[in-house]
């Protein structure tokens, strides 16, 4: 085969076929294609499109670009992932609490990616802890401890690292087929027999407005379950941060308040529909509400936590984070609030610029190599809705620096819109997608 005649077919808006496809994907792994021709295929996808076969080929030839991980074990091996938001840690609350009702769950995750934040920077701040971890330790974990949350190694769906790195520089990122692939390919590479998906709309995910994210829900969907993986999606609304938190160290602290009954909230009743999801589809719960009670109940019993706790400690952190948790986390040596410009109601939040503040203060990365300090970000974010006096306080800066605080506040006073009326708070799920 040759790769000119692949992009050839799908610029004529042709489809090249499954063989095709495969071979594609294998010359993107191998270095057979180049990266001229690698950025020419994904505008030849973003401009053409697919459709459902196409994209359910190209997602499978991107698994099948590497190493398979097959799975032994007597429970289901299932997982979630999140289309990125502010403020989400949900996946720190749910793996262990999804295998301590009888989950497998090997979990691969990312880095903070543009305003997004990252679980594996999150889990970073914990001092000692690892991600980067040998398929053997990665598969001891998840047989010991029954979840492991870890970077992908570079024999998984190595195809889609390097079509990644082109869509970036392209003008591709936004193309639903190549979303798709790149999510899945990783995920159906884990050996998943059940996947949950949080599809994000808001101010504060990438798919803004809720038709998109519902485009991209109904596609992941189709092609995971055209894959073999029983797959649904929970589209949830991320115009306010998700934890009243944003920040690695911050964030933590809020999954640690979640998994130690401190502190109910969004965070909290989203990871709880989604592990019932997840259940249900693992046939480890007769229906969703049977699977959201068996989650609620892991997290209020300590079940999770215990299971967190071991978690940490097998990938090389404190044997005690769980009971002394505050003593490890590193701590901003600025800390100020931020009071309110003027009376009113908190009835807007722009969710990408409150991102950009913490990856300004050091949160975040503006390019790859940059360092990520653990400590700095916001924290007691009030929510939409909120009615407040000038004067009081609506958030706290966590800064490495003054001036990083003074440009982190002036960030924050033109991101949150405080309105003489109040106005209706989007519900924080929008829809379910099968």
């Amino acid at each position: 085969m040759d790769a000119r005649q692949i992009i050839a077919a799908l610029r004529d808006g042709t489809d090249p076929g499954a063989d095709a496809l495969r071979w594609f994907a294998q010359g993107l792994a191998s270095g057979v294609v180049s990266d001229a021709q690698a950025g020419a295929f994904a505008m030849a996808v973003r401009l053409r499109g697919l459709g459902p076969a196409g994209r359910t080929a190209l997602t499978l030839a991107m698994r099948d670009s590497g190493d398979l991980l097959e799975w032994d074990l007597d429970r289901p091996v299932i997982d979630k992932h999140s289309t990125g938001g502010i403020g989400d840690c949900v996946s720190l609350v749910l793996a262990p609490a999804l295998a301590a009702c009888g989950g497998a769950v090997p979990m691969i995750s990312g880095r903070g990616l543009g305003h997004t934040g990252g679980t594996l920077d999150k889990l970073e701040a914990i001092p000692g802890l690892s991600t980067r971890l040998s398929e053997a330790h990665l598969r001891r974990i998840v047989s010991e401890v029954g979840c492991v949350i870890a970077a992908a190694s570079a024999q998984l769906a190595p195809a889609d690292a390097r079509l990644y790195a082109v869509r970036d520089v392209t003008a591709t990122v936004d193309s639903i087929d190549l979303i798709c692939a790149s999510i899945l390919a990783k995920k159906l590479a884990a050996g998943l027999d059940a996947l949950v998906l949080d599809v994000k709309t808001g101010s504060g995910a990438f798919m803004a407005r809720p038709e998109d994210a519902r485009a991209l829900a109904g596609a992941l969907c189709e092609t995971a379950n055209a894959a073999g993986c029983r797959t649904s999606a929970v589209i949830s609304d991320m115009s306010q941060p998700l934890a009243p938190a944003l920040g690695n160290a911050l964030e933590l602290a809020e999954v640690m308040q979640v998994l130690t009954g401190v502190r109910r909230g969004r965070m909290a009743e989203l990871s709880t529909l989604l592990g019932g999801v997840l259940l249900e589809r693992a046939g480890l719960a007769a229906t969703v509400d049977d699977g959201a009670k068996r989650i609620a109940a892991a997290i209020a019993d300590g079940r999770a936590a215990e299971c967190l706790g071991r978690m940490i400690a097998a990938m090389g952190g404190p044997r005690r984070f769980v009971e002394d948790w505050q003593r490890f986390l590193p701590e901003a040596t600025v800390i100020r609030e931020v009071p309110a410009w003027r009376g009113g109601y908190i009835t807007a939040m722009d969710g990408t610029a409150l991102g950009m503040a913490v990856v300004e203060l050091g949160g975040g990365r503006q390019v790859e190599r940059d360092l990520v300090d653990p400590s700095v970000g916001l924290s007691d974010v009030l929510p939409l809705g909120t009615q407040v006096s000038a004067g009081q306080p609506i958030c706290c800066i966590h800064a490495a620096r003054v001036a990083q605080a003074d440009r982190a506040e002036a960030a924050l006073r033109a991101a949150i819109t405080i309105s003489d009326a109040s106005a209706p708070v989007p519900d924080l799920i929008r829809a379910r997608v099968d």
